[in-house]
């Protein structure tokens, strides 16, 4: 008799979370007392602000928050986050046109289930997040990936989608700020792409987590005005009828821990959402939700202040990662990461070790110098590391000035 799998084909395919494995791996190893200084969560290490967390206790003593409440999520947080939408994204959406999600992660997962049958192509700019490829899998798509390098600032082109995209395209993925590189695609790339998606009938899938977290010029004064991260439906606002704006409080507010994020998209496509997530999870913790609404509606001085530390560190990581031979460093211009190019470390003989791939090299570094950065095979081709600056600055400095040892 033939044994049967115990695991289903498409649980058994899915890939464990680089970036957690490895932050997984540098607690354990700092558990046994050696000294990692890990860059590989990305996790602010700032408290969330006071007054959100008050408004969790209050939230946490009223009985009404004991019970189940509208799957899609609490009326005055989807009201909030319709706002911060107007606000922030210059798409103008009803409450209605929200779902309330247990994080980030499952609003890209419902996004594509929404959106996908089986074989509809998605084009994924690479580098990416590790959970895309696993959520477009379980929706049955197929990723195609399109490659831009640090010649480019990790910024794909019109003509690069172009040359990507075949009948079965149904899903563009745009990401800016970006999660690994850092990088922020200007106004005038966004509506490019924007306007060529409209074109063709391609749905947007935009994440968005990042959008408050972008800085100036790093050759220009510490305090000059940050540039927006331009929303792709507010450079091109016909295309709001077939894009879904994935977001959240968790890195804007040092939330990650409080499991909120959201999907905002046209009416239809939020009510298959709404009806999956009926039966997915229901709501979201109404202690966090009314977190959230506090959050967004409440006053935004530290936000502004966490913003401004993780530029005076991206300034310093730049400054100090430049210095390492074999290292090419483009600058982030939003959320709190650094993707360098480190081909040049690679077939180079360290401490009795020669690395041929990154993730060898971030092995490498793991033993020889106890720092933690996730290998460029978590989020595409081989050849890249990427350090998280959201952790303090002390042991920022102290990190990068390891790998100046180890390699100087």
């Amino acid at each position: 008799m033939t044994e049967k799998p115990r695991l289903s084909s498409r649980i058994a395919a899915i890939a464990e979370s680089a970036t957690l494995k490895v932050d997984a791996k540098a607690k354990a190893l700092q558990a046994e007392g050696r000294p990692v200084i890990s860059y590989a969560a990305g996790e602010p290490d700032f408290a969330t602000p006071e007054h959100i967390v008050e408004a969790a206790l209050a939230a946490v003593h009223d009985p009404k928050n004991y019970r189940y409440t509208p799957a899609p999520g609490l009326p005055e947080l989807r009201e909030a986050i319709a706002a911060k939408t107007l606000r922030d994204s210059g798409l103008e959406v009803s409450p209605g046109q929200v779902v309330v999600t247990n994080g980030g992660k499952q609003a890209v997962y419902q996004a594509f289930q929404v959106l996908l049958d089986a074989g509809d192509e998605v084009l994924v700019p690479t580098p990416y997040w590790t959970t895309y490829p696993e959520a477009i899998k379980l929706a049955g798509g197929v990723q195609v990936d399109v490659f831009a390098g640090s010649e480019q600032g990790y910024l794909v082109t019109v003509e690069q989608l172009e040359a990507a995209r075949t009948e079965r395209t149904k899903v563009l993925l745009f990401v800016s700020p970006s999660n690994p590189t850092g990088a922020v695609y200007s106004p005038e790339q966004t509506r490019a792409i924007g306007e060529w998606a409209l074109e063709h009938g391609i749905w947007v899938v935009s994440d968005e987590i990042y959008q408050n977290l972008t800085y100036a010029p790093i050759d220009g004064p510490a305090d000059a005005a940050a540039p927006r991260a331009l929303s792709i439906v507010e450079a091109v606002p016909g295309l709001a009828n077939q894009t879904i704006l994935v977001n959240g409080v968790a890195k804007t507010y040092a939330m990650t821990g409080w499991r909120l994020g959201w999907m905002v998209g046209p009416a239809d496509v939020i009510k298959g959402a709404a009806n999956l997530q009926s039966h997915l999870s229901s709501n979201v913790s109404n202690i966090s939700q009314r977190a959230a609404i506090a959050a967004l509606n409440g006053p935004q001085d530290a936000v502004e202040e966490m913003r401004r530390a993780f530029d005076r560190r991206r300034r310093l990581i730049v400054s100090e990662l430049s210095k390492i031979d074999g290292f090419t460093v483009p600058v982030p211009e939003g959320a709190f990461y650094v993707y360098p190019d480190v081909t040049g470390l690679l077939g180079r003989e360290w401490g009795g070790v020669t690395p041929t791939n990154s993730l060898e090299l971030a092995d490498l570094i793991l033993e020889k110098a106890e720092v933690a950065a996730v290998p460029g095979e978590a989020f595409g081709p081989s050849g890249f590391l990427r350090f998280s600056y959201a952790l303090g600055d002390a042991p920022l400095l102290e990190g990068v000035q390891r790998l100046q040892r180890l390699f100087g």
